[in-house]
């Protein structure tokens, strides 16, 4: 399972899932998440207690609980973004599309998955990455304008 980090929506989450609204903000976008039940909601949290992940990403950032509790949500976790559906492979799919190279692959930071500015994360990731990747980031979105 995979989420779309960089896609905020034109959907502030106060409309689409106001019950989420004081989790994240008034202004907070619903996320992309990919395209796999894009009707479903996936909230990625940085938990202040772990145990009270549905499953850890790395770090202390985790999936919540489809049943967590909305009154304990603030006191277990300190940030959430929500997501709109998610992405996926087939058995075996991932790792032979790693195997092929088909992915450029970074560890991630925590502050990717909450970055105020999604729209130029990819840039800021490969620039990290460093080396010929640092120099893609600086490519245009369409190369013929360059």
């Amino acid at each position: 399972m995979g989420i779309v980090l960089n896609r905020p929506s034109a959907a502030p989450v106060a409309e689409a899932v106001p019950p989420l609204e004081e989790l994240v903000g008034d202004d907070e976008p619903v996320f992309a998440g990919g395209p796999v039940e894009p009707a479903a909601v996936v909230i990625l949290a940085e938990f202040d207690d772990p145990d009270a992940a549905a499953m850890l990403v790395f770090g202390d950032l985790g999936f919540l609980r489809a049943d967590a509790d909305p009154s304990v949500l603030e006191s277990t976790a300190r940030r959430f973004r929500v997501f709109a559906g998610y992405s996926g492979w087939g058995a075996g799919q991932i790792e032979a599309e790693l195997a092929l190279a088909s992915w450029i692959v970074e560890p991630p930071e925590l502050e990717d998955v909450f970055t105020d500015d999604p729209e130029h994360l990819w840039n800021a990731v490969l620039r990290r990455k460093g080396g010929q990747f640092a120099l893609i980031a600086t490519m245009p979105p369409d190369p013929s304008v360059n």
